[in-house]
Formats: structure tokens, sequence, C-alpha cells
């Protein structure tokens, strides 16, 4: 299977473009509901009724899009400035829903995208170095850190399809050859978090001085928590899947089978609390690519006693039958580790600037191979020392001679193939340390391989829980029964 040929990793289901809606869209146009919309949010804002704004924010946005703008944006930002005193930083807020609403039911032009651009910059500027007497939900706060970031590679993908860029497009991208800079951008998120301190303030939340909770600095008496929540982005579940993920690529496979373990359970537990969360289907993809992740995982290092049970029985349902072929040395192994590869990985991106000369071709997918091919690459050496293993698991002690013989090659290679099997299940961790990740380790003492298998160590916790719900089940059906 060649995944860089059939596997387009990029593809979407089409958005109405901004032409398809700009037939019957009149962007002056202010629907009362609308006017009444903005009024109470701008109020609120004044007021700092955080409760209130987060209510409007998740439920009155939602519904009014689905009522009046499923097929077109939301009234320009100049049509609503009036019923909220023209306010600039309520209109830089506006906007950024509106950009949001934009880039979720449409696809933007590359005019949006600039403009786009133009309006984080000038709302993170009045946030970083204006006086913020404003409060906010802290999830408004998350998800616009989270859309920056999404509009940022959602304009390199855009940038590098060539292909099909008019001479307009061509000549817009050169004058605006700030928007989306891969500097830029990263020299706001940086200043965010230096000025939101929230290194420091993690560090006092693990020494237990201070705590986070999911309404943190609702109840100020005055000041912001702006900026001291614009700091963290709040989906936790996507910074471990982007960690878990790094981890895997740097063959840190205990370190990603332990956090996609962790984060993964967590969602079993709580996913039924999420379920009206506007966020809930982005969730699921999520905990869907961390399972096939997982199962690369343990593919490559098969360290199962660190997975929970209840974690280990979906991952068997979901990946079982993949998993037992993955383990082979065989070109279908091979091609299992390709899919699961192109289904779960992020979205890679090429932040340079494209040739804007002859000829023009797409290399929006050019990081996307690189990183498979580098994967790959990795996948074909593991499995050249699956054999050693398989040898290593029979045994506690065997010769050289004697392993030789078995695998078909001569002493001196065998060494060679042992060191390689060391090298390969050691990594550097994240404090510098060296790592194993083998569940069977040995040693060599003269001609004697001395094997020592990890022993799996007893959990009572996966049982007694899974008794218990089975328990809550009998409970409620009883209680159903009706007594003739």
């Amino acid at each position: 299977m060649d995944g860089t040929a059939s596997f387009d990793y990029d593809s979407q289901q089409q958005k109405p473009g901004a032409e398809s809606v700009a037939a019957g869209y009149d962007p002056n146009y202010v629907p009362d509901s609308v006017k009444s919309f903005v009024g109470h949010m701008y109020r609120h804002i004044r007021e700092k009724n955080v409760y209130e704004i987060h209510q409007m924010y998740e439920t009155s946005f939602q519904s009014i899009s689905d009522r009046f703008f499923k097929d077109s944006p939301w009234p320009s930002v100049d049509a609503v400035a009036p019923y909220v005193d023209n306010d600039h930083v309520f209109c830089l807020l506006y906007r950024e829903m509106w950009f949001r609403h934009l880039y979720a039911r449409h696809s933007p032009t590359l005019r949006q995208r600039i403009d786009s651009w133009d309006n984080y910059c000038s709302l993170f500027q009045v946030v970083l170095h204006g006086v913020v007497n404003m409060q906010l939900p802290n999830q408004w706060l998350w998800d616009m850190v989270d859309e920056f970031v999404y509009q940022f590679q959602s304009f390199c993908q855009y940038r590098a399809k060539m292909k099909s860029k008019t001479e307009q497009e061509i000549a817009l991208l050169r004058q605006y050859d700030q928007a989306w800079n891969v500097y830029g951008v990263l020299n706001f998120l940086q200043a965010l978090v230096e000025k939101s301190t929230i290194i420091q303030i993690l560090e006092q939340e693990k020494e237990g001085l201070v705590q986070f909770t999911a309404t943190d600095g609702y109840d100020y008496n005055g000041g912001s928590n702006v900026l001291k929540f614009l700091g963290v982005i709040g989906s936790h579940i996507t910074t471990i899947y982007h960690y878990g993920f790094a981890s895997l690529m740097l063959r840190r496979y205990v370190d990603a089978i332990r956090e996609f373990n962790k984060i993964l359970l967590y969602i079993y537990k709580t996913k039924q609390y999420h379920q009206k969360s506007p966020q809930y289907e982005q969730i699921l993809k999520k905990n869907e690519q961390m399972y096939a992740l997982l199962a690369i995982s343990l593919s490559l290092c098969p360290q199962v006693m660190l997975v929970e049970e209840t974690v280990n029985s979906q991952l068997r349902e979901k990946y079982g039958d993949k998993m037992l072929r993955m383990q082979r040395s065989d070109d279908e192994g091979f091609a299992l580790y390709d899919e699961l590869f192109s289904y779960a990985c992020p979205k890679f991106i090429t932040p340079s600037a494209p040739s804007y000369e002859e000829p023009l071709v797409n290399y929006n997918q050019d990081a996307y191979r690189l990183q498979l091919k580098l994967f790959l690459y990795e996948v074909k050496q593991q499995q050249l020392l699956s054999g050693v293993r398989t040898f290593l698991k029979v045994y506690s002690t065997i010769s050289l001679g004697k392993l030789a013989t078995y695998m078909e090659v001569d002493e001196p290679t065998l060494r060679t193939i042992l060191m390689t099997y060391k090298h390969k299940t050691h990594a550097v961790d994240s404090e510098g340390k060296i790592t194993s990740n083998a569940d069977v380790n040995f040693y060599i003492d003269d001609d004697m391989i001395h094997v020592v298998e990890s022993k799996l160590a007893k959990r009572y916790g996966d049982y007694f829980l899974r008794q218990i719900v089975k328990l809550e089940g009998v409970m409620s059906d009883v209680d159903r029964i009706k007594l003739e």
C-alpha cells in the first residue's frame, strides 16, 4: 500500500465558498435577534458578568447561527458597531467570533484570511500592551488561542496549494507576505505565555499553592482574567495528543503509551459530560486518533502492562486484529503502520513561503510525506529486530552461539544485532536521561545472554471499577421491575 499516493490527509468535505453565499448575503442587514445579542453581550462585558457572557457565547451564539446563518456569515462588524457604542475592543471580539463562524461553515477567501490575521494582531496587541479591564469566559479565551493556531495551519495549507492560484491571489500573497508569518505567530504565542506568567502559575499549582478550576477568575473583584488564561490552551486533550505523538516520533514509546492511556481513560470516564459541548465531535475525533497512535506504540513497544484494562479492552475492540498483523514483519503489517499513521497524525505544515515563479505546483503534502517516510523507516528497522525479541521471550539464559545458530547468523553479526536492539529500545526522556522502552531486557556475561523480563504489576482498581459499574446496572434494572 502506498499511503502517499492513495491517502489525501488534508482532504475535507467541501464547504460552500464565499462566492456561493454572496448572492443572498447582505452584510449590512442586522436581524433583531443579532441586535439584541450584541447589545446584551456588550452590556454583560462592561459589567463583567462572566456567567452571562459564557451562556451567550456557548448557547446563544450557536442557536442564532443555526437559525439565521447556516449558509451565510454574520452581519459585518460595521453593521453591528452602532448597537455597541462603536466600542473598539468589543468590535475586535465580535470579529473574532465572526471569522471563526466563517471558517467553520464556509471556505474563507484569501482576503478574509488576511483580515482575520489583522484582527488577531489588533486583539492581541490590546491584550498584551493595553489596559484590559474586562473578564471573559475561560472557554472563550482558550478557544481563541486554539482557533488562532488552527487558522495559521489552515493558511499554510491554503498557501501551499499553488497549482490553482490566480494571478490576483499570487499578487495578494506577495503584497501581504507578513500575514500568518510563522515568526509572527510564534512571537504572539510566546508573548502571551510570558506575560500571563502561566509557567510560574503552573509550578505553583504543582506544589499545591494554587488550583485551577473551570471558572477560575470569574469572581475577581476588579482586574482581569484575560491574560492569565490566554497563556493556557484549554484543550487538555489536544495537548496530550500532540505530546504523545511527539514522544512516539522520538521513540519515547513508554511516555507515549502512558500519556495516551491516561487521557483515553479520562475521556472514557467523562465523555457523557461533554456531549452538549460544541467541542464534542473534536473530542471524539481525537479519541479515535489516539487509540490508533496507542495501537502503533504498543505494536512497536509491547508494554501492555502500562495500559489500564478499560482502555485495553477498547483498544482490542478497535484494533486487536490489526495489531496482531502489525507484529508480523511482512508487507501487510508494514502497510497497516502506514494506514494508522496517516489517519492519526497531526496536520503537518510547511511554514515557509512558496516560490511564486512558474511552474506552480502543490506542495501542501510535502511535510506529511516527509514525516511518514521517517516514521516508516523507523518501523522497518524495528521489524528487523522483532526476531530477537521473540527468542529473548523464550529463554532466561542462552549462549551467543546457540542464538546465532537459531537466527542463522554468525556471532559477530548477532552481537551487532543485539547492540542495535539495545539502541532501538532506549531513548532520551524529557529530562535528558536515557530510559528503556523494552519489556524484555538482557545483559551479556562472557558468551551467555541473561534475559530479564519485566513483571506485570497486579491491578485491582480496574476490577473493582468494572464490578461497581455492573452492580449499578443491576440496581437500575431492579428499580425498573414492577412487583405485582
